[in-house]
Order: structure tokens, then C-alpha cells, then sequence
């Protein structure tokens, strides 16, 4: 577009974008012509001086944190919040955590999500958000599985492009952490080895359809890819990003850990160092001037920064969202509508002759019983704790929906007092699982290289505030890490079995970020929930499901085994792991262990069949009926298997949730995604059909064979 239009600052660039009488790449070039040196530098990392390191958790909480920014053109930089299940400054809406809004298999409602964190985010000041956490779930000991959309690479695609999507409008999206970041407590260390199919074909697709669904900025991850920290990985953040995906916006780094070579860094493809003026500080300007940095090379990250944020504030809503919306009414809703929908119902028979949940209307006193069941548990504290203005529990959802109703309470310490509570009641809830201690995000000196810092922070009293530091400021991070074990605690396995054998109507409430294994007493129980960490509402959301206001609408995003043993070997504090193509479902099957519950499974209040009726290969029509005798909802789910293979190992390709009354059924049109079927050639980067005989299966869950299945003509894909 040929114009005379000059610019000079920020706004007049947005403003000649937004008009369309500047193109944004020229506007992007007339802003950066402008800058000194070092300005141009200021934009290649975080604002925050390094002795303000100690200060974070509390600038966190208070504000969004600042970088890149140019004081001369009003350029504002990134401005950055977390996180995945709600804004982390004071005073936000917490949503269920993101493995929770996974299991709700709906990235329409996802979106809302997405929109409701964005609003927010925007009404504090930020203008981007790091909600957007992707990495699969390869083990579920994972400490941060939290954070996750579950196993699956086409669920976790699904679900982050409705997130992304509905963050974009109102701020940045972010998305992390890229790449093959599975593990806590070796974070900082690990190096991940895997070869090129496993890489492109189950660790990356879902990376890739965030980034095509427009995500402004990814962040790199703290460990090392096949020897090379993802900071200054080139293979990873230019030539894959990049080059073969077409990623046009800017790479930022984990926080302040995640950066170790300044120069380095910005030639592998790192735009931003964050948040603090650290190694590139120190190395930039010297490297800059002796020409050991190549001013292209400061260039074309400037170039990157400055475009995207200047398209992004020419592009997004006009109107500024106010205060208000901020943990209003509507967001609160929202939460509490997410947290049923995300619920999974594990088990559900029949005592007396009817399904104990929901609870029956006749019960005059109910024990609810767990020390978590009075807990404002809402996930880990780590950088994605959100500081909601009321959090309701378990127990004050129940006493708020139940008013009529005596509820005995006991924390379960005692095993007697537990035992007398069941046996006076009609109905016992048991409230049991993890909280922040048990799994979560985890800052230890051991982990980290303090050196990165700089004098004087390898000094020992240094390192001893640095270790106080995360339990002053409000616990911004818990204990945490990886977790220890898949079971319950011993403690509350012993509460399980006193209450069930004093009142066998007794519904185990399973609270937790990922996999319980339940073997010791699943049998022994008639009910199992699993409400995850369910936010800032989740108490009403648990009374509305176990009292059959709304359905246990969840299906699980993380097959729950049987035996710790039938998993991929997890060593959380390795120093170098190997992740290949065989996890979760997916393993379970290879091997031949049948799963606890299945990926994909989940009860509802009513009972559904699927039936495949046919398929052009990018749609399959799915007949879904409603057998039970009360409306309700389910996942209508398709997967492929390769029959001629030695043993049946289905694949997701596509899923829709599917509303009916009670006897009606509908046909549904379910987009695929037939990646799971292809493979890349690592030397000519084109894709094309795995081999097989392949099949397409609709299904509840994951199914054990291809029963009423259609064959699948595979072809070059791309």
C-alpha cells in the first residue's frame, strides 16, 4: 500500500494500522528506524532490575509484569499475567484448573473461557497472558499435570485452540511451555532425548495448532531437548517454529531461570529474556558494539516484537472492559458451570436398588467427612495460584444447597469420630485427594543454577533468602513437585475404608491435578467423583452434581491404570529421560493392560449408544442415543485403529459433546484430525499415511476393539 503516512509513537502507529492507511509491517519499520541502540536492546528483555528478584511474588499478585518496553514512543511492551486457570492478580476469577476444563471435552466452552480470562486480564492492564499450557501429559505423577489438557495430543490441541481463541480479542496469547516439558522437580536440568517420528508426531501437533490458530508469542521451556536447553535450541525455536510451522510472532523465555546465554540465545531464536534485565543485560551491549552480535540479528527480534504487539492492539476489541467484570457474577457462573461439566463420575452402583448419586431427596442428614472437604483447595501454588475474593468448599456448597438438611462434619484425623459421623447419617460424601503439597510447581536451590544470577547471588545468604522467599509473600509456591505417589495417602485410604465400613452408602469426592489410582477400595465403594481441583465455585458445582441439579458432565482426559507399574518409566529427579511414542492409553493398550477407567470414560445420569454411520475423511457422522430416562449429555467420540497391527491401540481423532432428552437420539457431524494416522519424513518434512489398516470406531471411551467400525482410505496428507 503505497502511502505518505508517517508515525512516531505507539499510538500513532495503532491508530494508522487500525485506519488502514499503514500497512503494519511498514508502521513496524518506521517505529523501529526511530530507536537508539539501546532501546533497541531494551526490547530483548524484562524490565525488572535483578535486585528486585526477591520482590516478584508480590509484583505478580499486585500487577502485570512489564518487558520490552520503549518509554520514548509510549511502546507498553508485553505486560504480561498468568495463568491457566485464572488471572493471577488479586482479586480474579478462579476457574477449575485445566485439567478439569479438559475433561469437559468442549472447546466452545473453553473459548468462553478464554474470554473471561482475557477481559479480566485486560482489566488489570495486562496485554498478555501465559494461560495457555500445553505440554501432554506423559506421566501422570507430573507435579504440574494440573496445568494440563490430559494425554491426548488432539484433545489438548482442541482445547487450547478454544482457549487461545477466546484470549486473543483482549490480550496476547502465550503459549507454553515448548517443548517436551513433562516433569517438575528436573525442570531446570533434564535433558529430553527423543527421535524425530515421536517429536513431530506426538509432542509437537498440538504446539503447532496453537500456533495456527493465531497465538501471538510462545514461550520456551526451562529443559533441554536432545542436548541443547530449548533457550538457545535453533532446531526447535527457528527451524521448526519458525521455518516449517510459519510462527511469525515472538518467543519469550520461562522466567528468570530459562535464559542461559545471552547472545546465544537471540541467534537460536529467544526474542524476549524474562522478566528481569539479566544475561543479556550484562553481554548485549558489549557483544553488540565488538561485532561478536550482528545488529541484524537485534533487528529481526525487534522486528518481531514490535509487530506483533502493534497488530495486536490494532487488531483487538475497541472498548476497554471495566472493573467489574473482574470475578463478577457471570465469571463466577461461569466457573461453577465448568467445574460440573468437568466432574467425572467413576463409578456409580446401585445400593438398595438405585444408583446412591445424586443423593436421593429423602435424606435428612448427610456426613461429609475429609479434611478437604472444608479447604479452599483450588490447585497448586505455584505461578498460576489465583487469589480469588471468595473460594466456596466443599462443605459450604453442600450446607448452602441443602439447607434442610443436618450435615455432620468430621476431618477424618479421627478414625472413630469419622466412623460415628458415617453410621448417623443416610448418605456419607468422603472428601479425600491431594492439595499444593502434594504436586505442583517447585522452586529448590538444588534445581536451579544461581550462577545465572550473578554475584551476589551464589552467595549463601542469598541462597538461604532465595529458599525463604516462596513462603513469604501469601505461599506463593507450595511444597509441591512432582507427586510421590499415584494412590492416596495411607492416611486416607485407612479414612476410606472406616467410613464405607460404618456406612456403606458412602461417595468417595476424588481432589486432585491428574490420576488416582483407587484399586485398594474401589470395590469395597458404591460411588467414586472425581471433581479435580474444581476453582473458586467448585463447592457449588459438587453439590449441584451429587445433589442431581446438574450431571457429572466430565470424561476423563487421563486413562487411570490399574498398577503404577503399567505406566512409562518416571524418575522425577533424572538428569536425562527418553520420551517415545508409548504413554498413557496408548500404552496400556500396546502392552495389554486393561485400564482402571479408560481414556475417554465418564458416567453420567443417564446412559448413551454412539453407532457409526459414515465418513468423507475429514467428517464422520456419528448416530448418538439417549437410552436412559433423563436428559442428559455425553461425548460423542471417534478413534482410529489399525487393525493389522499386533494389538489394538485406538487413537483420537475427533470428538463433539452431544445434549439429548431422554430417548431421542441425533446424528452428529464430528471433525477429524487424522494426524495421529500420518508420519513425517524427517528429511524432506512432508507427511504421509502411516501404514495400516486402518479403521474408524465411535465410541464412549476408548474402546477395546473396532467393533461397528469403517475402514479408513489413508493417503498423503501434506
Amino acid at each position: 500500500m503505497p502511502t505518505t503516512t508517517t508515525v512516531q509513537t505507539f499510538d500513532e502507529a495503532v491508530a494508522a494500522v487500525r485506519a488502514g492507511v499503514l500497512e503494519r509491517d511498514e508502521a513496524t519499520e518506521q517505529l523501529i528506524s526511530g530507536l537508539s541502540d539501546d532501546e533497541l536492546l531494551g526490547l530483548l528483555d524484562g524490565d525488572i532490575p535483578v535486585r528486585s528478584m526477591t520482590k516478584l511474588p508480590g509484583m505478580i499478585k499486585a500487577g502485570a509484569i512489564g518487558a520490552a518496553q520503549v518509554e520514548s514512543i509510549g511502546f507498553p511492551g508485553v505486560q504480561f499475567t498468568d495463568g491457566p486457570r485464572g488471572v493471577v492478580i488479586d482479586g480474579s476469577t478462579a476457574f477449575p484448573v485445566s485439567i478439569a476444563r479438559a475433561a469437559t471435552w468442549d472447546p466452545d466452552l473453553e473459548r468462553e473461557v478464554g474470554t473471561a480470562m482475557g477481559l479480566e486480564a485486560r482489566a488489570r492492564g495486562a496485554n498478555y497472558s501465559g494461560a495457555v499450557c500445553i505440554n501432554l501429559l506423559r506421566h501422570p505423577a507430573w507435579g504440574r499435570a494440573q496445568e494440563s489438557y490430559g494425554e491426548d495430543p488432539v484433545l489438548t490441541g482442541r482445547m487450547g485452540v478454544g482457549l487461545t481463541k477466546g484470549l486473543r480479542p483482549n490480550v496476547m496469547a502465550c503459549v507454553k511451555h515448548y517443548a517436551l516439558n513433562s516433569m517438575e522437580n528436573a525442570r531446570f536440568r533434564v535433558d529430553v532425548r527423543v527421535d524425530d517420528h515421536a517429536l513431530h508426531e506426538v509432542y509437537l501437533p498440538h504446539f503447532k495448532a496453537v500456533v495456527d490458530a493465531g497465538a501471538e508469542s510462545v514461550m520456551s521451556a526451562y529443559n533441554s531437548v536432545n542436548g541443547k536447553f530449548m533457550d538457545v535450541n535453533k532446531v526447535l525455536l527457528t527451524d521448526v517454529l519458525r521455518d516449517e510451522w510459519g510462527f511469525e510472532g515472538f518467543v519469550t523465555s520461562d522466567w528468570v531461570f530459562g535464559t542461559h546465554a545471552g547472545v546465544e540465545s537471540l541467534e537460536a531464536g529467544l526474542d524476549i529474556e524474562m522478566p528481569l534485565k539479566l544475561l543479556r543485560a550484562r553481554e548485549l551491549p558489549g557483544a553488540l558494539k565488538n561485532g561478536h552480535l550482528a545488529r541484524a540479528t537485534v533487528l529481526t527480534s525487534a522486528r518481531r516484537i514490535m509487530r506483533t504487539i502493534l497488530g495486536h492492539y490494532a487488531d483487538r476489541d475497541e472498548s476497554e472492559p471495566g472493573r467489574g467484570v473482574i470475578a463478577g457474577d457471570a465469571h463466577r457462573a461461569l466457573a461453577r458451570r465448568v467445574a460440573t461439566q468437568g466432574m467425572v463420575l467413576l463409578k456409580n452402583d446401585a445400593i438398595d436398588g438405585s444408583p446412591l448419586l445424586p443423593l436421593s431427596p429423602s435424606i435428612t442428614r448427610l456426613a461429609v467427612i475429609g479434611a478437604l472437604a472444608d479447604e479452599a483447595n483450588t490447585g497448586d501454588h505455584g505461578s498460576s495460584l489465583v487469589h480469588p475474593p471468595t473460594t466456596v468448599s466443599p462443605l459450604a456448597g453442600l450446607r448452602e444447597a441443602l439447607p434442610d438438611v443436618d450435615i455432620l462434619h468430621a476431618d477424618g484425623s479421627d478414625l472413630t469420630a469419622a466412623a460415628v459421623a458415617a453410621r448417623q447419617a443416610d448418605a456419607v460424601i468422603l472428601v479425600v485427594g491431594m492439595n499444593h503439597d502434594d504436586e505442583g510447581e517447585r522452586v529448590e536451590n538444588d534445581d536451579i543454577d544461581l550462577s545465572i544470577l550473578g554475584f551476589p547471588f551464589t552467595l549463601a545468604p542469598v541462597r538461604w533468602l532465595l529458599s525463604k522467599m516462596p513462603r513469604k509473600n501469601n505461599s506463593q509456591f507450595g511444597r509441591g513437585g512432582d507427586r510421590e505417589s499415584l494412590t492416596l495417602h495411607a492416611a486416607d485410604e485407612r479414612l476410606v475404608d472406616a467410613v464405607v465400613t460404618a456406612n456403606p452408602k458412602t461417595a468417595v469426592v476424588l481432589i486432585g491435578g491428574s490420576a488416582i489410582i483407587v484399586e485398594a477400595w474401589r470395590a469395597r465403594v458404591p460411588a467414586i467423583l472425581h471433581a479435580w481441583y474444581p476453582g473458586m465455585e467448585g463447592g457449588r458445582a459438587l453439590a449441584d452434581v451429587l445433589t442431581g441439579a446438574e450431571e457429572p458432565g466430565g470424561r476423563l482426559p487421563v486413562a487411570i491404570p490399574t498398577d503404577v507399574a503399567h505406566l512409562p518409566f518416571f524418575d522425577a529427579e533424572a538428569r536425562s529421560i527418553v520420551y517415545d511414542a508409548s504413554w498413557g492409553q496408548r500404552k496400556l493398550d500396546a502392552d495389554g493392560h486393561a485400564a482402571a477407567f479408560p481414556f475417554g470414560f465418564g458416567l453420567g445420569y443417564t446412559t448413551f449408544e454412539t453407532e457409526f454411520v459414515s465418513h468423507d475423511g475429514a467428517t464422520a457422522s456419528v448416530r448418538v442415543r439417549n437410552t436412559g430416562t433423563r436428559a442428559g449429555s455425553t461425548v460423542a467420540q471417534v478413534y482410529a485403529i489399525d487393525t493389522a497391527a499386533d494389538r489394538i491401540v485406538p487413537q483420537l481423532v475427533g470428538f463433539a459433546r452431544v445434549a439429548l432428552d431422554a430417548g431421542s437420539e441425533q446424528t452428529v457431524e464430528i471433525g477429524l484430525d487424522l494426524t495421529p494416522t500420518t508420519q513425517r519424513d524427517p528429511q524432506t518434512k512432508t507427511w504421509s499415511a502411516r501404514p495400516g489398516t486402518w479403521a474408524l470406531v465411535a465410541a464412549l471411551h476408548s474402546p477395546a476393539d473396532a467393533t461397528g467400525g469403517r475402514p479408513l482410505a489413508t493417503k498423503k496428507v501434506k
